[in-house]
């Protein structure tokens, strides 16, 4: 059985920078409010009217496929993490797939919230091991500022817009995607939700004034099963898989809050030059956020670099996945 690797990574982000000093004069908050409890000193926003997440992903999909020099015709699917679908219908994987020409493709959603690249990865893996596909790219879009409210002082600072895209191949080597570990609880769901705008309450004219079409958190609750879970699941996998702290080169976490980061990164034992984290310049980008992580640092991976990853969302969902680098820094 071949392993699934990923053979090339490439991110987007919007030009359009939102720091703490504009938004503190949208709502009553400050650089140093946000900075201390969060760890976010500015985030990219997509203004671009008539612009949705596909917008962003199908901007990371060119760029990986330049810089894979891999043609549209090659690709046999495209699966999309997100949570901030351009419809509700159709797919945002079809609108990319016709935006980028992947005219050969498959493609379809994945809403995992925030675990969703992670979540996406361990489908695409499962499809490389049956053989039904050779060349996968998996796709992470978020245009969080659309169920921004920026009226909240709350959880106005936390998100940012990105995308980024990883190229999922067969390899005989012992890389890829060894072990991942995924849960789910149902009972989270009160605690960050958007209440409106789906079957159970549709949009009226009653939610958009009660401002349901945006994110609602329990930030203690959150802050809470956030660390708890991603340590436990990496944990559980490291153990899985007989790997010490000193085994494991990079531990990637989801970037939600620089406190959860390090609250995680600290009871694991893993060191901070070991963590990558950018949450300051991005903020919680959702099931982007790890892919754009590891964009941003890939000078710094090696081929068979052994990397943790983990991640916590909406749901609540959850997970750790273990992998080995595939790919030579140029």
């Amino acid at each position: 059985m071949q392993n699934a690797i990923i053979s090339g990574i490439a991110s987007y982000v919007p030009d359009d920078i939102l720091d703490n000093e504009m938004l503190s004069k949208m709502v009553d908050t400050n650089d140093e409010w946000i900075t201390t409890r969060v760890g976010i000193k500015e985030r990219r926003i997509l203004h671009a009217e008539g612009k949705g997440s596909s917008y962003l992903g199908a901007k990371a999909v060119e760029k990986l496929l330049s810089e894979t020099s891999t043609s549209p015709e090659e690709i046999d699917l495209l699966i999309c993490a997100t949570s901030n679908p351009d419809y509700r219908f159709p797919s945002t994987a079809s609108v990319i797939i016709h935006q980028t020409g992947l005219n050969k493709a498959y493609g379809f959603d994945i809403q995992a919230a925030c675990a969703g690249f992670i979540v996406t990865m361990q489908t695409a893996r499962a499809y490389i091991q049956s053989g039904l596909y050779k060349k996968i790219i998996v796709v992470c879009a978020e245009k969080m500022s659309s169920m921004t409210n920026y009226k909240d002082r709350a959880t106005c600072p936390l998100f940012g817009d990105a995308a980024a895209a990883v190229l999922v191949e067969p390899s005989d080597e012992p890389l890829g995607v060894i072990d991942g570990e995924f849960h789910v609880d149902g009972s989270g769901l009160p605690h960050l939700v958007m209440k409106a705008g789906g079957s159970v309450k549709p949009a009226s004219h009653e939610t958009v004034d009660a401002d349901e079409h945006f994110i609602y958190q329990e930030g203690r609750s959150v802050y809470k099963h956030a660390v708890s879970d991603m340590l436990n699941s990496s944990l559980s996998v490291m153990k899985r898989n007989s790997l010490d702290v000193e085994d494991i080169d990079w531990f990637v976490p989801h970037q939600a809050n620089l406190r959860i980061i390090e609250a995680v990164g600290g009871r694991i034992k893993i060191p901070a030059e070991k963590t990558l984290v950018n949450i300051e310049h991005f903020g919680n980008t959702s099931a982007a956020s790890i892919p754009l992580c590891l964009d941003e640092y890939k000078s710094r991976l090696k081929k068979g670099d052994r990397v943790l990853l983990t991640a916590f969302g909406a749901g609540f969902t959850w997970g750790a996945m273990y992998l080995i680098w595939a790919i030579d820094p140029k």
